[in-house]
Order: structure tokens, then sequence, then C-alpha cells
């Protein structure tokens, strides 16, 4: 005869699926606006369809700038644990992402992130503002912390994945010409950048810091064999500040603000 102690132990796997169950009939009744509550006070979204569970917004804006259009998928265990999870499928114009993400008060940790388009459809963003070219995102891990007060924003933790963009272009370097392609690998707070294939050879490391939210790039490049005029002429003035060595490449060093 089965003792009492066994009883309960063989009910809590029917208990977890009756509540799981009440969550899924719940969210699935409750509006995708109420969303909105959720959100940090730098992050705001209309155009809601669908319901809490699986609903999407329209139109998202991130410091009042177009962040594109947004659909989520909840996995209800995850409230079981006071913690939000979610399969995400984000749109900006021509470019899509699609992950996975866990989300509280401090931040945001993504996965399985892939996707990608035209690296001018992220300029709305402050991203590659009068850069064209076509980028493929990979990103196993993408952690995000989300601060609040005076000087509320999210601010990249780590990282870990591939970026590659081809048919680099801006109109301020060598009148827009074709730059070729490039690989970002990117692992924790470091990362490496080289060439695909194009009129420079390129070759740099990337120490980024979360607590300054600055990055630097320190590395060399050089002209190939069939670099436009147009672009041999850049890299010559260049080269005047930062001297080339034994191999002819121009070491280059700058640091910028994520």
């Amino acid at each position: 005869m089965p003792t009492s102690r066994s009883l309960r132990q063989n009910t809590k796997p029917l208990i977890l699926i009756v509540v799981l169950a009440a969550l899924c009939v719940a969210l699935s009744a409750v509006p995708a606006s109420l969303v909105r509550r959720f959100l940090p006070p730098f992050i705001s979204a209309e155009d809601f369809s669908g319901s809490l569970w699986h609903g999407s917004a329209g139109k998202f804006t991130v410091n009042g700038r177009d962040a594109g259009a947004l659909e989520w998928h909840l996995h209800p265990a995850a409230l079981l644990f006071l913690r939000l999870s979610a399969d995400l499928h984000w749109v900006k114009v021509g470019f899509v992402l699609d992950g996975s993400a866990d989300i509280d008060r401090r931040g945001i940790k993504a996965r399985n992130i892939q996707g990608g388009g035209p690296i001018e459809d992220l300029a709305g963003l402050g991203v590659a503002n009068g850069w064209h070219g076509v980028s493929a995102f990979k990103f196993d891990e993408l952690q995000i912390d989300l601060t609040r007060g005076p000087a509320a924003g999210a601010v990249l933790r780590s990282a870990v994945g591939d970026l590659t963009v081809a048919d680099l272009a801006a109109p301020q370097i060598a009148n827009g010409v074709d730059l070729g392609g490039y690989a970002l690998h990117v692992a924790g707070a470091a990362a490496e950048l080289t060439d695909t294939g194009g009129p420079l050879e390129l070759q740099a490391t990337i120490q980024y810091s979360a607590k300054d939210r600055t990055a630097m790039l320190s590395g060399t490049l050089k002209e190939r064999p069939d670099a436009p005029p147009a672009l041999r002429s850049q890299l010559e003035n260049l080269s005047q500040l930062h001297a080339r060595d034994a191999q002819g490449r121009i070491p280059v060093d700058l640091e910028f603000t994520l």
C-alpha cells in the first residue's frame, strides 16, 4: 500500500502540470499591452496585438529612437521561479533577429541570437550612421544590464558570438567605394576583427570596458594591390600621422563608446 510520503511525491508532478496549465490559460487571456508594466523607463511600446503569453508590439522606442517591432512567446514555467523567459522575434525594416531571453529587474540575458540584414536599417538606433552593408549575426550569448536613475539605459556587459559584414561602404571613406567584408569574433569583453576580402587588409583586437561603456580598437591596416586610388590616397594621408611598419601596415588605435 502506498505511504503518505510516496503519495505526496507522486502528486508533485501533477500539481506542477495543473499550475502550468492555469498559468497558460491566464496569460492567454491577458492582453499583450500589459507588457508595458514590465518595461524600464527608457523603453516604450505601442500598437499591441495578441496576449501577454504570445503577442507583439508593432512599435518600440529606446531612448526616443525607433527600435522596430517585437514579437514574443513566453515560457510559463519560468514564472514559477519568478523570472521572465521568452522566445523573441525582432524586426527593424529589413533587419531581423531571432533568439531567446531571460529578463529580470537587473537586466537581460539573451541566447542563441541569429539573423541580420542591411546595417543602414539600424541607423535610427545610432548604429553605423552613414554606413552601408549586409550583416549576419550569430551570438551564443548577450548580457545586458538595465540601469535606473538619471543615467537610465542599457549597458552591454558581455557577449559571445560572431558578426560578419559584406559590401561595407561609407560616403566619408574614399567616396563610398566598396570596402569588402569583415568578421568580428567576440568572447566576453574582448574581440578580434579581421577582413574577409576586399581592398583593405585589416587585423585588430578590441577590448571593452562595461564600467566605462568604452571600447579600444588596436590593430593595423594596409591597402591591397587592387585598392582604388581614392582609398590609397586616404591611407597615404593616414600614414603621415601613423608611420607604416616594415610590412607597410599602418597602426590604428581608436576609442569609441557603446
